[in-house]
């Protein structure tokens, strides 16, 4: 069994490259969605607004953006308390029998996962175009620099990674680049 493990800097295409990896294939580990489903939990929900002192549960999230933005501390607080939760779901993940496993972890090295990991991807992309990238889902650019801000640089993840993929050009130039790597594996 191969674990593969899939991080790189905020909108650089990650979940793009997870997919292409997985493709339906072998089993798929997304922190992102793990965090999604958190939020669609009353239980989190709840331990957000005591933990935040927030008085309305509705658009948890937008007001802890809001949070953030206004103090980035509290990105370090929201984080305390979502890393312990998405680790464990990664841990029951890693107990599936598969001849490869892909997790796709934005923060896999800044969390020290990597001994979870037998081959580490880091997926590249120049900072311009992932700002356009997350500016599309909706998101502003102060919260790209602050999110961007709290990962380490490229240049020292790309140090700890066994693979680096480019994501700056189209997406048929993006699955032929993964497949090559794939094709080690399968």
């Amino acid at each position: 069994m191969i674990t593969i493990g899939i991080t790189g800097s905020i909108s650089s295409g990650k979940s793009t490259v997870a997919k292409i990896i997985a493709k339906k294939k072998y089993p798929l580990f997304s922190a992102d969605k793990v965090v999604a489903d958190l939020y669609k939990s009353d239980r989190f929900i709840n331990l957000l607004v005591k933990k935040f002192n927030i008085n309305n549960k509705k658009n948890i999230k937008k007001q802890i953006k809001t949070l953030i933005k206004k103090n980035e501390n509290k990105l370090k607080t929201l984080e305390d308390i979502i890393h312990p939760l998405v680790r464990k779901k990664m841990n029951i993940f890693l107990k599936i029998k598969n001849k490869i496993l892909v997790l796709e972890i934005p923060l896999l090295i800044e969390s020290k996962l990597n001994k979870y990991f037998d081959r580490i991807i880091f997926v590249d992309a120049k900072k311009k175009i992932r700002l356009k990238r997350f500016l599309t889902t909706g998101n502003n650019k102060n919260t790209f620099e602050i999110l961007n801000k709290r990962q380490i640089s490229p240049i020292k993840k790309k140090f700890l990674c066994d693979f680096i993929i480019k994501n700056n050009y189209s997406l048929a130039i993006l699955k032929k680049n993964v497949k090559k790597i794939v094709g080690i594996y399968e």
